[in-house]
């Protein structure tokens, strides 16, 4: 799935993201909104993460995203 499908089913993915990242809260991924840059900030906030190492996270999600 690409991140505009992603996107554009965000209030169903936003289940399955808090499930891989557990410690966003539904403030966190309301805000984030389906924006991939935004979940990418957020991944590095929270996690304490390098920035290559959150888009590596979130590439994976987008290409194991069951939506």
């Amino acid at each position: 799935m690409n991140w505009d499908q992603i996107e554009g089913k965000w209030k169903q993915v936003k289940g399955q993201a808090q499930q891989k990242w557990g410690d966003l809260s539904d403030d966190d991924l309301d805000v984030v909104a389906g924006k991939r840059e935004e979940l990418v900030g957020k991944i590095q906030e929270r996690y304490g993460v390098a920035k290559d190492e959150a888009e590596k996270q979130v590439q994976e999600f987008e290409s194991s995203c069951n939506c």
